[in-house]
């Protein structure tokens, strides 16, 4: 059976090969001047022993393992990766503990808070902005909830199903299969994250425009805090006072352990039409996705790639940028939807690729391996981060260029490119992905990532665009999110996290 990697992404068994790192190195070295070497996957490594031990009626529910606490040590940003395979774990947590109950996680929240030991939730583990790394002083416990999981109930009639807070994306679809049914929620952590995770962090998934945040697929959401369980109403939709499930969505641990949810799902699509569309440039591409989004036509995927993205993500060679478009649908005929979007593109200069080309195929392949492919950069010293944020369309071109400016005049010196892609789009904005790529200090990754992370997220504060679309604020993110938020909101959300939290042990540091 396949193990989770410690230090990196995913299954450890799927990581890059030597031989494909060294091919891998053979593509990047004309971009960047790489030096040569390849950081060696150390061995896991030994650890202090845990300075907190659980009492006798909570032991079987806990683990103090070498393995288990490297395990949850860190998320997997880049500057999670790079201090792994220095086998740099400063604070690892001194317990794990998997309850299998709602009581067990009552009765580890009531033990943790009597003696004062910090809580950190843990779905997937797939944070990429420090969402459950705890960075404080004293002992603390992440609590994995991969044991309160599973597809437990589904309503055919209201197109709903229940699932525990541990689910994983891929147990989810499969307990929603046999009933013909599908939640359609699929982030790039699609694999390696969970219901609970999602709605901590209002994750965004499959759809480029429509319902895509998990925000739009909760009914209902169940909640043990430090002084009790929440339970939000299962109805289609009230108008009575604020809602309780808005709470929990986007709180990342600080106010209670997520532990079920009622979800909407639908009927699985049996109807899809799908097309690429090139543009000389990506000023022509983001008008033609702008006129479609207007159109209200909601594509399932309507993602730009710039010129460079699409050459290194989806191997086309010709300068140009892609519009990769798709439509499906459970009945309703979907070729004519198809058809006027790519009208709209043609408007605006676009031409189609022939049908059967692999540019949408490859693409998609690429999507699915970066992370492990980001793991092997990391060892070839390359510094590859990910930044998204959404903003206003008049914006979009001006936040563009401050983007790639601050990336370039905070990196190494030599190289830094900056690419984009347009994941989602709304009528009144779209949400870029930037990836920045830089040849990293040997020993100075991390704080050249932190230069680079702060240069940028500046610019995108200082040109109108949130701190996060859907990658969460946890620790990295917080210093943007502290100035974002008014100062109204800042003092509800410090209320009810010394309502629902009085001990302050839940996640501190995420948020606030």
């Amino acid at each position: 059976m396949s193990q989770r990697s410690w230090w990196g992404w995913g299954l450890a068994d799927r990581a890059l090969t030597d031989s494909e790192i060294h091919a891998l190195a053979e593509r990047v070295g004309p971009l960047l001047p790489l030096d040569g070497a390849v950081t060696p996957v150390p061995p896991v490594p030994a650890l202090p022993p845990p300075r907190v031990r659980p009492p006798a009626s909570l032991a079987s529910a806990v683990s103090g393992a070498d393995a288990d606490r490297v395990a949850h040590a860190y998320g997997k940003a880049y500057r999670d990766v790079v201090r792994a395979l220095a086998a740099r774990l400063d604070n690892p947590p001194d317990l794990v503990a998997r309850p299998d109950t709602e009581a067990a996680v009552a009765a580890l929240l009531a033990w943790a808070g009597d003696a004062g030991i910090a809580v950190v939730p843990y779905g997937g583990g797939s944070s990429v902005v420090g969402g459950v790394e705890y960075r404080g002083d004293g002992p603390w416990l992440s609590m994995d909830l991969g044991r309160l999981a599973g597809v437990t109930d589904v309503d055919e009639t209201t197109l709903t199903a229940r699932a525990g807070g541990g689910t994983f994306g891929p147990a989810l679809e499969a307990g929603l299969k046999p009933h013909g049914l599908t939640l359609r929620h699929f982030p790039q952590s699609f694999e390696f994250s969970t219901v609970g995770g999602w709605i901590a962090t209002r994750a965004g998934g499959h759809f480029a425009t429509g319902p895509t945040h998990i925000d739009d697929l909760v009914q209902a959401v169940r909640v043990v805090t430090p002084i009790g369980v929440s339970e939000s109403l299962r109805v289609p939709a009230s108008g009575a006072g604020p809602a309780p499930d808005r709470l929990f969505l986007g709180s990342e641990g600080i106010l209670g352990v997520i532990t079920a949810a009622w979800l909407r799902v639908r009927p699985r699509p049996r109807r899809t039409a799908a097309a690429t569309i090139r543009f000389d440039g990506d000023t022509a591409g983001l008008a033609a996705a702008r006129e479609i989004v207007h159109s209200g036509l909601q594509p399932a995927n309507c993602r730009l790639l710039d010129p460079v993205e699409a050459a290194l993500q989806a191997g086309v060679r010709d300068g140009g940028a892609r519009l990769l478009l798709a439509f499906e649908s459970a009945g309703a005929p979907v070729d004519d939807l198809a058809a006027h979007a790519v009208a709209i593109c043609r408007a605006h200069g676009g031409t189609t690729e022939p049908t059967g080309s692999s540019t949408s195929g490859a693409w998609r392949e690429s999507f699915l391996r970066a992370p492990y492919v980001r793991d092997a950069l990391v060892r070839l010293g390359v510094l590859i981060e990910t930044v998204e944020t959404a903003c206003t369309w008049d914006r979009f071109p001006a936040l563009h260029a401050a983007v790639v400016r601050a990336a370039r005049s905070a990196g190494p010196r030599g190289a830094t490119h900056v690419t984009y892609r347009v994941t989602h789009l709304y009528p009144d904005g779209p949400a870029p992905y930037f990836t920045i790529l830089a040849a990293a200090p040997r020993g100075g990754e991390v704080d050249c990532w932190d230069a680079i992370k702060t240069a940028v997220n500046d610019a995108i504060a200082a040109h109108g665009g949130t701190v996060t679309h859907h990658h969460a604020v946890g620790r990295d993110h917080r210093p943007w999110y502290d100035a974002e938020r008014t100062a109204p909101f800042d003092a509800a959300l410090r209320a009810a996290k010394a309502a629902l939290d009085p001990r302050g042990i839940l996640n501190p540091g995420v948020l606030i």
